[in-house]
C-alpha cells in the first residue's frame, strides 16, 4: 500500500492555523487560538503546526509540502515572529501565496461544486507587489507601479475555478488608509470590512469581536445617519468620507456604549444597511460580467449572515457556498488546498461537510480533567446519554456540550457548544449575565433538525454552518424565543446527521420529550476567550459559571443541588 501524502497549509495572520490533507482530505486543522487561548492569536505557527502533527502521528519528514500565507511579511522558513519548525535544508518544499488566494482555495476546497465564481471580500489581503495570482486578472484603474504601490493592498478579489485551475478574473485593490481620525480604517481605505470594522470601533470602544455590529443593528432605527458609506463606479467599491462628520460621539468603553444605547444601536443600523447594499453591489457587477450559476464567498466579511441571507432572499446569487472559515482561520485550509491541487497536480477530493478538524480526546484525558473535582459534582457515564442529557435541558438547565474533534472556524456546532431549552423565559439572558458574562443584547442560534426547518422558519434554508439568518415564523415565536433576536430572524444552524451524528441525536431526543425540533446553541466560552478545545478548560469553564451540566464524550457531570 502506498504511503499517505500529506500536505500542510498554514496560516500566519491574525487568527492564525494550520490544517493537514492526508491524500486530499482534511485530517486535522486548529485555530492557533484554541491552543494558546488568546483570542485572535496569529503570527508564528509553531504550536498549530505541532498541534497538527502530533494529532496524526507524523513528523515534518512525511509531508510532501508545506503551503504558507500572511498578509505583509513574505515568511522565511525557520523564524516568523519566533522560531518555526521548519528551519534547515532537509524539510518539505515551502511554497507561499498571496492572501485572497488562500481565502479563493479555502472555499473551492471545500465547497460542493465541482466549477464555480469565487468571490473574496475582507478588511485587508495582501499588498500588490507581494501577490502571487496578479497575471490575467482585471486590475483597477490605478498606477500599481507608482513608488506608494507597496501601500495598497487587496480588498476584494473574483476568481472562477474549474475543478483544477483557479483563474483570477477581477482583483481590486486600496491604499492603506493613513488618516489619523477616530473613525480611520483600520485596514485599506476602501474596503468594507475595514469601514465595518472603523463603526465596530466607534460604537464599542474596541475592534473585539466585530460582529457584535451585527447582533446590535435589529435594535436600531433608520436615519441616524443619513449619510451613504459607499459609492459604486464602474463596479468598484468606495467608502466615502461624508458620514464621519455625523459620526461625532465614539464610545470611550462599555460604559459609555450602556449609557447612550439607543443611539448607538441606531449607528449599527445604518453601518449594517450600508454593508448589505455594497456586497450586492459587488456581486451583482462580477456575475455580470462574469456569469456563474454556482459561487463561493470567502474573506471576513462573507461572515456577515444577515448580508448572506440578503443575496439569497433578492435572487442576487441563486447557488451559494460561505466558506465556514470565512475569516483569516481559513487561510491555512486554503494554502493546503493549493498545494495539493495546484502545485503537486492532483484531482480535488470530494469534501464532507464537516467542519470539525480537531483532534479527539479519550476517556484517560477526560478523567484526568476530573481528578480534583469537587465532591458535590456527581460524575455518571448514563447508558442513555442523549436521552437524559434531553431531560435536563428540558427542565431548564443549561448544559456544557463537549464531543469529538473541535469545530474549525468561529461558530460553534455541537462539538464545543452550551446548550439550553429555547422557549423557556429568561434562559437567554440567563446564559449571557452568568454563563457567557457578555452583553445583554447578543443573540443565541437555533440548531434544528433539517426536516423542521421549513416548518419553524419561513425559508428553511439548509444552513450547516450557523452562517445565514431566516425568519422565524410566527407560530414558533414563543417556543424559538430564545434563539429569535429582536427583529424576528435567527440565525440558524441545520445539524446534519452524516458528521455531527452525537449533537443530531441529543436533538431528536429533546425533540421527543418536548416536542420542539431545535436546541439553543452558543459557543461553548466566556467573554472574550477562544472556544474550549481540552477537557480541562471545559471543566475549568463549567466550575466557575452557572452551567448546570457537563457532557464529555460518554460522561455526564452535574452539580449537586443545582
Amino acid at each position: 500500500m502506498a504511503a499517505p501524502v500529506y500536505v500542510l497549509g498554514t496560516g500566519l495572520s491574525h487568527n492564525g492555523s494550520a490544517v493537514l490533507l492526508k491524500d486530499g482530505r482534511v485530517c486535522v486543522g486548529i485555530e492557533k487560538e484554541r491552543i494558546t487561548r488568546r483570542k485572535h492569536d496569529g503570527g508564528n505557527d509553531s504550536d498549530a503546526v505541532r498541534y497538527c502533527l502530533e494529532a496524526e502521528g507524523i513528523t515534518l519528514a512525511d509531508l510532501a509540502l508545506i503551503v504558507q500565507s500572511a498578509n505583509f511579511d513574505v515568511p522565511p522558513r525557520d523564524r516568523f515572529l519566533g522560531p518555526r519548525p521548519f528551519a534547515g535544508t532537509s524539510h518539505p518544499p515551502l511554497v507561499t501565496i498571496s492572501h485572497h488566494l488562500a481565502h479563493a482555495w479555502s472555499a473551492a476546497g471545500t465547497s460542493p461544486f465541482d466549477s464555480c465564481a469565487i468571490l473574496v471580500v475582507d478588511g485587508c489581503g495582501s499588498p500588490f507587489e507581494q501577490c502571487t495570482d496578479l497575471a490575467g486578472a482585471i486590475l483597477p484603474d490605478a498606477d500599481l507601479t507608482a513608488p506608494d504601490a507597496a501601500m495598497w493592498c487587496e480588498k476584494d478579489s473574483f476568481y472562477h475555478f474549474d475543478g483544477r485551475r483557479m483563474t483570477p478574473l477581477v482583483k481590486d485593490f486600496s491604499p492603506l488608509d493613513t488618516a489619523s481620525d477616530a473613525l480611520r480604517m483600520q485596514t485599506t481605505r476602501h474596503s468594507i470590512g475595514g469601514f465595518y470594522s472603523a463603526v465596530s470601533h466607534y460604537v464599542f470602544g474596541n475592534l473585539d469581536d466585530v460582529g457584535k455590529l451585527m447582533g446590535l443593528a435589529p435594535y436600531g432605527r433608520p436615519g441616524a445617519v443619513g449619510r451613504t458609506a459607499f459609492e459604486i463606479r464602474d463596479g468598484r467599491i468606495f467608502v466615502t468620507t461624508d458620514w464621519k462628520a455625523v459620526l461625532d460621539r465614539p464610545a470611550s468603553g462599555y460604559q459609555a456604549f450602556r449609557a447612550d444605547f439607543q443611539y448607538y444601536a441606531d449607528i449599527a443600523f445604518w453601518a449594517q444597511r450600508e454593508v448589505e447594499g455594497a456586497i450586492a453591489a459587488l456581486f451583482r457587477d462580477r456575475l455580470a460580467r462574469f456569469p456563474a450559476g454556482q459561487v463561493c464567498y470567502a474573506g471576513g466579511v462573507a461572515l456577515n449572515a444577515v448580508a448572506n441571507a440578503r443575496l439569497l432572499n433578492d435572487d442576487v446569487v441563486r447557488q451559494l457556498y460561505m466558506e465556514p472559515a470565512a475569516g483569516d482561520n481559513g487561510i491555512a485550509l486554503g494554502c493546503a488546498y493549493h498545494g495539493w491541487i495546484e502545485v503537486l497536480g492532483r484531482d480535488k477530493v470530494a469534501h464532507d461537510g464537516s467542519t470539525c478538524f480537531g483532534r479527539a480526546y479519550g476517556s484517560a484525558a477526560i478523567e484526568a480533567a476530573l481528578a480534583g473535582a469537587p465532591a458535590d459534582w456527581q460524575v455518571t457515564r448514563p447508558e442513555a446519554l442523549a436521552e437524559q442529557v434531553a431531560a435536563l435541558l428540558a427542565e431548564g438547565k443549561t448544559v456544557g456540550w463537549f464531543q469529538g474533534g473541535s469545530e474549525f472556524g468561529p461558530r460553534a456546532l455541537g462539538r464545543r457548544s452550551i446548550l439550553a431549552h429555547p422557549g423557556i423565559p429568561g434562559i437567554g439572558d440567563h446564559i449571557n449575565a452568568d454563563i457567557k458574562f457578555r452583553e445583554d443584547f447578543r443573540p443565541f442560534a437555533p440548531a434544528i433538525l433539517p426536516e423542521h426547518a421549513a416548518a419553524c422558519f419561513e425559508s428553511g434554508r439548509d444552513s450547516p454552518y450557523m452562517i445565514l439568518v431566516d425568519r422565524t415564523r410566527p407560530e414558533h415565536a414563543e417556543t424559538l424565543r430564545n434563539v429569535t433576536h429582536v427583529d424576528g430572524t435567527a440565525r440558524v444552524q441545520t445539524v446534519d446527521r452524516d458528521w455531527n451524528p452525537d449533537f443530531a441525536a441529543l436533538i431528536a431526543a429533546f425533540h421527543a420529550r418536548t416536542g420542539v425540533p431545535a436546541l439553543l446553541n452558543t459557543s461553548f466560552n466566556r467573554r472574550g476567550m477562544p472556544m474550549v478545545e481540552r477537557p480541562e478548560e471545559a471543566v475549568a469553564l463549567f466550575a466557575e459559571t452557572a452551567l448546570d451540566a457537563l457532557v464529555l464524550q460518554d460522561v455526564l457531570v452535574t452539580k449537586q443541588g443545582g
